[in-house]
Parts: structure tokens; sequence; C-alpha cells
């Protein structure tokens, strides 16, 4: 069953990439692989594919550098997508690469697998071509942004200024007074704005996993950060069902 159809003749949200911008479209889907593909060439994409986990994998080790993104569908036969991005997060050569999930309409627990294994977005089954290509040209925009960051212990976000050398916030240049754990937790979502972090993801940060810190805690800990940076926390976003990020 298709899940995006042809777009109609009109302009796109997104800005056409430069053509040397490769994605890899593992999906296993005939009918959705091709209209996947029709999209992302048709937005100036460089596009390869594969059908399966262990085909995806191939590809990567024979792409190499010249990949950039990775579009990934989590149900496929064999290796599944959450062991494809598992192994793709875990080896060096690769885990900068980007990776998008597609995922079906019910599959919270997934998602919230994927992103604690490193996935940079998800997108869920139906969705529309705009869309897509809208979140795919974000998450390559956040990773041509980190690569070309020069090392520094001062990071902004709006009016949000971090500086972890210091230990310092301030918000629109006032300083901000912020518990150890609420600076931890800033800094970690300053860290990849537009990211989503889990519950969990949190907890193992800012917390190192420590067990007695709950779920409920780690909202606790956001409603009084964004309590603390005034009209700036409304930066920091729920994501219903997964977790939190700051807004891209």
């Amino acid at each position: 069953m298709s899940t995006v159809s042809r777009p109609r003749s009109q302009p796109t949200m997104t800005k056409t990439p430069p053509s040397e911008t490769t994605i890899l479209l593992v999906e296993d889907e005939q009918d959705l692989l091709e209209l996947l593909r029709y999209n992302l060439v048709r937005e100036g994409y460089q596009v390869e594919t594969a059908g399966t986990g262990e085909d995806g994998l191939k590809r990567v080790r024979q792409m190499g550098r010249d990949l950039d993104l990775v579009l990934l569908d989590l149900m496929l036969p064999g290796i599944d997508g959450l062991e494809v991005c598992r192994t793709l997060k875990g080896r060096e050569t690769t885990a900068s690469v980007p990776v998008v999930m597609l995922t079906a309409k019910g599959e919270e627990a997934d998602i919230v697998r994927g992103l604690e294994l490193g996935a940079d977005d998800y997108i869920t089954k139906p969705f529309s071509p705009r869309v897509l290509m809208a979140r795919i040209g974000a998450v390559l925009r956040r990773a041509e942004k980190d690569g070309r960051s020069q090392p520094s212990s001062v990071v902004e976000a709006g009016p949000i200024a971090i500086d972890q050398d210091r230990h310092e916030v301030t918000v629109s240049g006032e300083p901000t007074v912020l518990t150890a754990t609420e600076f931890k937790l800033l800094a970690l979502l300053m860290s990849r704005a537009g990211r989503v972090y889990t519950r969990q993801q949190i907890i193992e940060s800012i917390h190192e996993g420590y067990a007695a810190v709950t779920d409920r805690s780690v909202d606790v800990q956001v409603v009084s950060l964004r309590r603390k940076l005034g009209d700036a926390g409304r930066l920091i976003e729920t994501v219903r069902g997964v977790g939190y990020r700051l807004r891209d």
C-alpha cells in the first residue's frame, strides 16, 4: 500500500540541494521505494537504494564518504532498521552520518528505541512528500552546521547562550542561575538543537543512569528549567510520547 503520492507540479518548501548530496534509501516495499526515489531525485538529490538491511549495510561500506544521509525504514526483512541504525551509529566511520527513520503509526516504542540508538529524526507513515523533504533538509543543514562548527565552550540558541567552561548561562545577555542538573540538561539539549532526546537518554547523560531518577523527575527538571529561562523556555519543546528537544 503506497504511503506517499507523486506531488503536483508546485514549488516545494525546501531549497534544491547540491547535486553531490547523496542519500541511501533503505526500503523493502518496491512501490514505496520508487515513489520516494522519484521525490528525492526531483529535489536534486543523488539517490542509492537497498531493499534489505543487509544490502543497506553493504551499500554503506561501498559508498564510504560519499554518503550524506540514510533514509531508513524500520520494518525490513532480515536485519531490521533498528539493527541497521545500531550498526551505523556504532561504527566510527559512519557514526556522524544522519539517519532519518521511516515508521508506521503505532510504533512509538520503536521510535524511542531508534532515537536512543542515535537516529537523527523520524517521520511516520503516511506522510506528504513536502513534509519529508523539509525534514530531510533540516537534518542535512544541522549536520552541515555541526561539521563547520569550531570547538568552543560557548553554544548559542536564540537568546540563550551557555558557556560550559565558565559554567554560565545568559538569556538575552542577562545571567541566569541554574542548578548543576539544570545546567547539564540545557547543555545536552543545546548540543544538538532540533534532535529529540528521550527521557532515558537524559537520565543516562546527566544522571549517569542513576536508577533512582525517574521519567517524572526529568519532567520536573524540564519544568523548572523552562521557568528559569523565562520566555526563552518555550524553545524547549515536548515531543509527546518520546521526550524533549530544543527548537531548531
